[in-house]
């Protein structure tokens, strides 16, 4: 789906996905990782991206958001921009950073993510999706990162961060989508 290139189609694109994948029967907990990941990505191509096409300002244009559920239950989600003058890495906030803590909460939540480039100019940041993946240490927690198929170069690290004691089963999901 197009998306304003600017914080207005944010809200329009997480209910949008969340509708979709529901309807297909994704878990709850894919679902919710999901809208995570779509939010995160498409602030992200809002900050650091242009818009598609000839558009250079916020709000003027549109970046690409899609996503798809592959014969193996695995979800890819992808956000397309125009590039942008900085590649997607993790970075280290300091503690009081107003940012900067993206790229690592999708590092935690995904199985495998990156960046592809196109020779247009736009750039795509990918991310797979899969319920119950186990990260390569065989310990429970965030999953690892890897590389998928048509990724120029793998992006991103895993990550030790784990869940707040005392939280398992509550749903924050819907308190992000917006009403309507």
């Amino acid at each position: 789906m197009a998306v304003p290139h600017g914080p207005a189609g944010v809200g329009q694109a997480r209910h949008r996905m969340r509708e979709q994948l529901r309807s297909h029967g994704v878990s709850d907990a894919v679902v919710d990782d999901a809208v995570l990941i779509l939010s995160e990505l498409l602030s992200n191509a809002c900050r650091h991206g242009r818009p598609l096409g000839r558009h250079n300002e916020v709000g003027d244009g549109d970046v690409r958001a899609a996503w798809r559920v592959d014969r193996t239950g695995g979800l890819t989600v992808e956000v397309t921009d125009g590039g942008g003058p900085t590649r997607p890495v993790p970075a280290t906030p300091s503690v009081t950073a107003r940012g900067g803590r993206g790229l690592n909460i999708i590092s935690a939540l995904a199985e495998e993510w990156g960046v592809r480039d196109d020779s247009s100019g736009e750039v795509t940041v990918w991310v797979l999706v899969n319920e119950g993946h186990v990260p390569p240490d065989g310990r429970p927690g965030p999953r690892g990162i890897g590389r998928a198929p048509g990724a120029t170069r793998p992006v991103g690290g895993g990550s030790d961060v784990t869940g707040a004691a005392g939280l398992d089963g509550l749903d924050f999901a819907d308190a992000f989508d917006d009403a309507g």
